[in-house]
């Protein structure tokens, strides 16, 4: 009995390694996989989904600035217009 109890120890240990050097590898070639396809993209010149929803906001907070200064822009052009008409 003590030799098959010794005998699953080591049978457990053994698959305990295993599976530790396995864990490594896969984290390894993740590693690896991301790496090459950063390189990838990066000569392809295609920007990541966070990077253009980053600046299409900040596009679309410019356009909406625009818009307003160029309500004020049209008011002050009317006022002047007035100013300059009851002048005459």
């Amino acid at each position: 009995m003590p030799n098959r109890q010794k005998m699953f120890s080591d049978v457990s240990n053994a698959a305990g390694s295993a599976f530790s050097v396995f864990s490594g590898v896969r984290e390894e070639i993740a590693s690896i996989v991301k790496g090459r396809v950063d390189e990838v993209l990066s000569t392809l010149h295609v920007v990541r989904m966070e990077e253009f929803e980053i600046v299409s906001e900040i596009a679309s907070r410019t356009r909406a600035a625009q818009e307003t200064l160029e309500q004020k822009v049209a008011e002050l052009e009317k006022r002047i217009a007035e100013l300059e008409s009851k002048q005459a």
